[in-house]
């Protein structure tokens, strides 16, 4: 046994911002003692087992649940040079996380069970939980449904097509039904309408001379997919929102599925009991951090699908992010070899590496900036994503998995090259300050990473 002591405990689906003690027994948080108690004399444990367990004096810190991403590659199988399961998994760890869900976008693609197992298998390896999606449709081609079935007896947390927009309605129709509980997260963007992924259509397209991907390309698959996913009460996450009015049109669908579940309003919604949200979304912390002026200030480093768009845009998504119409953040960690970002800016493939900036960008811009609670951001990164997973975990609740990331929100610290752990360094960030930095990262009661 050891304990946590002295940390902040913020705890957003318990309702839990107060400082006390965390008693971790094994793989387990046993129980948490808070200063109220503690002088009242009303302890869970005697003071006395104080003297007889290791201490992590967390003084200055804060304890929040281990963090939980729902959209990693991690290149594994097939593109290992960019990133492999166990690399992605010591950045991850360092950005705080003790959770990911990996995207499908591999080689082979997991869209049958040997490639799946091979993933779970290797993530087993880790210091973290690895959890994996299946693929919508083979190949990640858009033509013929996986075997749900198969892939969610061999494991599978959900599906996508991540990287890959799925053109054909009726193949998205039937994926829903087959879905069923589980989310079918969906990236957004009518390739039909580009000419130049990862450039805003305007003033980054006018600086490289060329087309882009203008913002019709997301509005128009966001509002069929809502829709569709209205139509057939199918479990939907909307990837890495880049428009206002992406935001808009996911506030709307979730007012529709409120309705049709006899409630009134988003309170009402947050109060129910029975109350299960079909409409999910994700920002980026880099969407709601940068505009298109990043892409013309650091070339390829900030080229991304969907691309950074305007200050109106990152403010819509913040926007978005505080009213909760955005439930998720999520990173989009998408690690690149030097070699192939080195390359033109419309030949450079498109994402940026994501895990061990995340947290640091959500307290510099969300909470500092913007004013949003830390409590609320804690939310986005811990209970929502496991909400929409059906994950155990996201909670710092007595008998649960102790997975526990101390952080500091007041230590500023230079993104350097050096440092990054992920096996790439494609990030624009690198150089730059920022603000609130994972000093701990505890998973399963075991600390796999320590700043």
């Amino acid at each position: 046994m050891y304990i946590i002591k002295g940390a902040r405990i913020i705890d957003p689906a318990n309702g839990i911002d107060e400082y006390g003690d965390i008693y971790v027994d094994g793989t387990k948080i046993k129980t948490i003692v808070f200063n109220e108690a503690r002088t009242n004399g009303n302890l869970n444990l005697s003071d006395a087992s104080d003297s007889d367990v290791e201490i992590i004096d967390a003084t200055g810190l804060i304890a929040v649940p281990g963090l939980i991403d729902v959209h990693s590659h991690f290149r594994d199988p097939g593109f290992e040079y960019k990133e492999d399961i166990l690399t992605g998994a010591k950045a991850a760890a360092a950005g705080g996380y003790t959770t990911v869900v990996l995207m499908c976008n591999t080689k082979p693609t997991v869209d049958n069970v040997e490639t799946l197992t091979y993933v779970l298998e290797k993530g087993k390896k880790t210091d973290i939980k690895v959890e994996s999606c299946g693929s919508v449709t083979y190949g990640l081609k858009g033509e013929e449904l996986t075997d749900f079935d198969a892939l969610i007896k061999a494991g599978a947390v959900g599906f996508t097509d991540d990287g890959i927009p799925l053109m054909n309605e009726d193949i998205l129709r039937t994926a829903f039904k087959k879905a069923g509980k589980y989310p079918i997260s969906l990236h957004e963007e009518d390739k039909n309408l580009i000419k130049n992924n990862g450039i805003n259509h305007g003033k980054a397209s006018e600086h490289y001379g060329v087309y882009g991907s203008p913002r019709e390309a997301e509005i128009s698959l966001i509002k069929r997919d809502l829709q569709i996913a209205l139509e057939e009460n199918g479990m939907i996450d909307v990837q890495h929102i880049s428009s206002k009015e992406g935001v808009e049109l996911v506030k709307e669908a979730l007012n529709k599925d409120i309705a049709n579940q006899g409630l009134k309003n988003v309170d009402e919604a947050n109060a129910s009991q029975t109350f299960v949200r079909h409409i999910h979304a994700e920002s980026t912390p880099q969407h709601f951090s940068l505009t298109e002026d990043a892409l013309i200030k650091k070339g390829t480093l900030a080229k991304l699908n969907p691309p950074f768009r305007t200050e109106e845009d990152r403010l819509a998504i913040i926007e978005g992010l505080k009213d909760n119409t955005i439930d998720i953040i999520a990173t989009d960690h998408a690690p690149h070899a030097k070699e192939e970002k080195d390359k033109s800016i419309t030949e450079a493939p498109s994402g940026m590496i994501g895990l061990e900036t995340a947290f640091a960008l959500a307290i510099t811009h969300l909470v500092n900036e913007a004013g949003m609670s830390l409590s609320d951001v804690i939310k986005k990164f811990t209970i929502n994503p496991a909400t929409l997973y059906g994950f155990d975990r996201g909670t710092l609740s007595a008998g649960k998995a102790a997975d526990i990331t101390l952080v500091d929100i007041d230590e500023k610290w230079v993104v350097r090259e050096e440092d990054i752990k992920s096996k790439s360094k494609n990030s624009p960030f690198i150089g730059e300050e920022l603000t609130g930095r994972v000093k701990m990262t505890i998973c399963d009661g075991r600390v796999v990473y320590k700043s």
